[in-house]
């Protein structure tokens, strides 16, 4: 059973599995635009399209994401989804790893007294 996670706990506590950092490398790269579809019956399936490579003779099909480890990751707002497409049978979003707002980094300066603005200057 997956742990719940308190509100007030930040990202770096809350426990994360190597299937986790799986699926956010996935969702992580431009080249492969991860999709949430939901069904009119209410059924989740996570997925993208694996283009296909002539090299290893792979791909040329669609990979489906575990649900159960990309639900875990959406209610620990790990990723967060695009604007719905919508159509009658179902409901399909862009899935986005989330990233939070950085704040920039200000180092404090101490004015310097005139002394030393003018020995500064002088040298």
């Amino acid at each position: 059973m997956s742990p719940v996670r308190p509100s007030s706990r930040s990202h770096s506590e809350v426990p994360f599995e190597a299937a986790d950092a799986g699926v956010l490398r996935a969702m992580s790269n431009s080249r492969t635009p991860v999709f949430c579809t939901v069904r009119a019956s209410g059924r989740r399936r996570y997925g993208y399209w694996q283009p296909y490579d002539t090299v290893t003779n792979r791909g040329g099909c669609y990979v489906a994401l575990p649900t159960p480890v990309c639900d875990r990751l959406y209610a620990q707002g790990r990723i967060t989804f695009g604007a719905p497409l919508v159509d009658p049978a179902k409901t399909t979003y862009r899935v986005w790893p989330a990233h939070g707002p950085v704040a920039p980094v200000r180092i404090p300066v101490a004015p310097l007294p005139a002394t030393a603005v003018a020995q500064v200057l002088a040298a």
